[in-house]
């Protein structure tokens, strides 16, 4: 500090802040004691509420069939359009035992 500084400041002032009290700190159970009083003050009102227009077991039953016309729709387009195959033929029982001859090596 320059002289100016130390000029500014009182030699009262000085002893006051050197000879302040230390800074106590709290154990838990005393904090404890502290937020069980503004516990006990009445609660503010909740303005967000959340309710589920549809609950869970329709959600994922929904999903499943969306996943199930997707693979549906998703098979018909390939074997119809990229396969040139009839489109209603994609759903026929011959049609997908072939195919899975095919993977299997049963068909060359």
């Amino acid at each position: 500090m320059t002289k100016e500084k130390r000029s500014d400041l009182n030699p009262a002032e000085s002893k006051q802040k050197d000879s302040a009290p230390p800074l106590i700190r709290s154990t838990r159970k005393e904090q404890g004691r502290k937020n069980s009083s503004v516990e006990e003050a009445p609660l503010k009102k909740q303005f967000w509420v959340q309710i589920r227009i549809l609950p869970i077991w329709l959600r994922v039953v929904l999903v499943l069939l969306l996943l199930t016309g997707a693979a549906m729709f998703g098979a018909l387009v390939g074997y119809s359009s990229i396969g040139d195959g009839e489109s209603g033929d994609v759903f026929k029982k011959e049609t997908w035992t072939h195919i899975l001859d095919i993977i299997n090596g049963k068909e060359l």
